[in-house]
């Protein structure tokens, strides 16, 4: 079992790109990483590139990303960062995310200079207290007998982030849920310094958790029923100020609409005070090869 302290501190570096010329980057391979790369990954080092691009004032705000090949974790990713605009108060930035020179994801990013505006929000549901709940860690230890044997090492594997679900699913299950809401508390497992762009990167990774298996709620499928497949096709965040995600935070997800092989997901994210601290939507693809 790997400790906290190096979950994190290995999810810190993999998100920390380097510099390799005039707007190209490289962002490293995920430390033992098999298979295909976790979307979020990808969406948080094309953020942690575009940031490098701008002034430290412009924060970011909004991305939206689409997801045009899976990428693998056998090779790093290269970044390309378009400096598109730069005006009196925002900034946009392009950014090309590239593997064997064949592009997986376009981004486009804005930045915007800090400034007082008129301010309201939803409120946060109410929900259970994390401390009240079970980790989704201990959930998998109890329901792991009911995974695949190939696939179970992976989903037993230690992850950086704590994820805590307010009304948790069984792994293998053909239960519909409607309506396709579900909640959940996350954090990082260790605290990181205080650097608003890492944590803005942190929560776009953390982002792509959750969203599209909120979609699946009501047809009774997840990643676990033969024949289904699913995988991110776009992916937007708006960050509506500073987060500290080393703190918990909940995921209030919803799926309105499913249909023709997809799946549309939004999420709020708030902080433990109820501040709407992001928004997020994707749409997915949720399709069915095969008859259970």
């Amino acid at each position: 079992m790997t400790d906290s302290k190096t979950l994190v501190t290995d999810l810190v570096d993999l998100l920390q790109v380097k510099r390799m010329g005039d707007g190209w980057y490289l962002g490293s391979r995920k430390k033992g990483g098999v298979g295909r790369v976790f979307g979020g990954q990808v969406i948080a080092q094309g953020l942690a590139a575009a940031q490098d691009t701008v002034s430290p004032e412009r924060i970011a705000h909004s991305l939206h990303a689409y997801f045009m090949r899976p990428g693998s974790e056998d090779y790093e990713i290269t970044y390309r960062v378009e400096r598109d605009f730069d005006g009196g108060s925002f900034s946009n930035r392009r950014v090309i995310a590239l593997q064997k020179d064949k592009p997986i994801l376009n981004m486009i990013t804005s930045f915007q200079k800090a400034e007082e505006g008129l301010e309201h929000q939803d409120a946060m549901p109410e929900v259970a207290a994390p401390e009240d709940l079970v980790s989704e860690e201990d959930l998998r230890k109890e329901q792991a007998h009911l995974i695949p044997e190939k696939y179970r090492d992976n989903f037993l594997r230690d992850r950086p982030f704590e994820f805590r679900p307010c009304d948790p699913r069984q792994w293998g299950s053909d239960e519909k849920r409607i309506p396709a809401q579900q909640n959940v508390w996350f954090r990082l497992r260790d605290k990181i310094a205080d650097d608003p762009g890492l944590h803005r990167s942190m929560l776009c990774h953390a982002s792509d958790s959750w969203l599209l298996g909120t979609a699946t709620l009501p047809h009774g499928v997840s990643w676990t029923t033969p024949g289904f497949i699913s995988a991110s096709l776009d992916h937007a965040v708006w960050m509506h100020g500073d987060v500290k995600v080393d703190d918990w935070l909940l995921y209030s997800c919803d799926s309105p609409w499913g249909g023709h092989g997809r799946g549309f997901n939004r999420g709020q994210i708030f902080d433990r005070e109820g501040r709407l601290v992001a928004s997020c939507a994707q749409e997915g693809l949720i399709r069915m090869t095969k008859r259970k």
